[in-house]
């Protein structure tokens, strides 16, 4: 199969080494060699299941291609590559999507933040992004996916998931439920933001796990990947995903709290990164909720393992009975002690808003 795909886009399957690669949970994901000439491509599968409309995926990357190319040439923008139709997606079948991109020579990926160092290059490389495209018309960009990282609407799921769910999985999670409840004003807050417009529209990658940004081999930022999310949020999506996803040395899977921890020294890195790309377009406004923007993240994908768990594991694949529970307990642990450190964690984003 994937050697008539290559053929869409002009390569001779049959000089192409074609391997499974990277980490990632949603896509497929191969890289394409050519041992012989040195030339490396990554072949990407769009899972349908998840982005419904894929078309709107290549349309939204080529926009800010263009943009990119006629406003900042000097940016690495990893476009994808037309096919011989010319194309920027191969429609198989009407059922599956592919797009080829170029491999970027001596770049690397990292799974899990280690140092500060890596977290502060990663948010400058995540800032840059979204300031490149600080005039861009987010009118342009079609919503890959509805209501991604709504709040109101996650809070409102976990709710109904509340009333339906059977009772032995409703008594496993009463604890769970009351932490929720009890931290609803994050929702709240949330809800009060977007109707009040009190934060700007802005071009938002919306996934910005460290993963999601290719290293140069001194571990400095080189670009942000993984576009298909990229359509028009706040930046406290973006800035909470770091938050969610780099402060603690372990992820959502791990089932020993006890090692879930928030490293200051971590969350500084993002501050100081972040800032020192995006610190002059940040309105007073979204300064001023910056810390909020953990709670924001860290609550809403709480709330979403457990609305799961509620539903039956109906979204998120669960390997055991009550894998769902364990992510949700996982981050509502984290979003404790993210909440602790708050007063000082304000002091740091005061320290570098002077």
């Amino acid at each position: 199969m994937l050697n008539e795909i290559l053929n869409q886009f002009g390569l001779n399957s049959n000089e192409y080494l074609i391997q499974k690669f990277g980490t990632g949970l949603i896509n497929n994901t191969w890289k394409v060699a050519d041992l012989e000439n040195n030339d490396r491509f990554i072949l990407q599968q769009i899972n349908s299941h998840v982005f419904k409309s894929p078309n709107d995926i290549a349309e939204n990357i080529s926009k800010v291609s263009k943009y990119l190319a006629q406003h900042h040439k000097d940016y690495l923008f990893v476009s994808a590559l037309p096919t011989i139709a010319g194309d920027y997606i191969y429609n198989q079948n009407d059922e599956k999507y592919f797009r080829l991109f170029p491999y970027v020579k001596d770049s690397i990926t990292i799974d899990t933040v280690q140092t500060a160092g890596q977290a502060l290059e990663a948010a400058k490389a995540f800032g840059r992004f979204t300031n490149l495209l600080a005039n861009f018309n987010t009118s342009e960009l079609r919503y890959t996916l509805a209501d991604f990282h709504n709040l109101t609407i996650r809070f409102k799921q976990f709710q109904d998931a509340v009333k339906t769910a059977d009772k032995d999985r409703l008594m496993a999670a009463t604890n769970l439920i009351a932490i929720a409840d009890r931290h609803q004003d994050i929702a709240h807050q949330y809800e009060s933001i977007i109707k009040d417009k009190l934060i700007p529209l802005r071009v938002i990658h919306h996934d910005t796990k460290i993963s999601n940004i290719l290293f140069d081999q001194n571990q400095k930022g080189l670009c942000v990947i993984d576009l298909d999310t990229v359509m028009p949020g706040y930046f406290i999506s973006d800035v909470g995903d770091m938050m969610r996803t780099y402060l603690s040395p372990c992820n959502e899977e791990e089932r020993d709290f006890d090692k879930i921890e928030v490293r200051k020294s971590v969350f500084e890195a993002i501050v100081q990164g972040y800032f020192m790309e995006m610190g002059a377009a940040l309105t007073r406004t979204e300064k001023d909720l910056f810390v909020y923007s953990g709670k924001f993240m860290i609550y809403m994908q709480a709330l979403r393992f457990l609305t799961d768990y509620l539903n039956n594991d109906i979204y998120y694949h669960a390997k055991y009975p009550e894998h769902n529970l364990v992510r949700a307990k996982n981050q509502f642990t984290l979003l404790k002690k993210y909440v602790a450190l708050e007063p000082e964690f304000q002091q740091i984003v005061q320290s570098f808003n002077r």
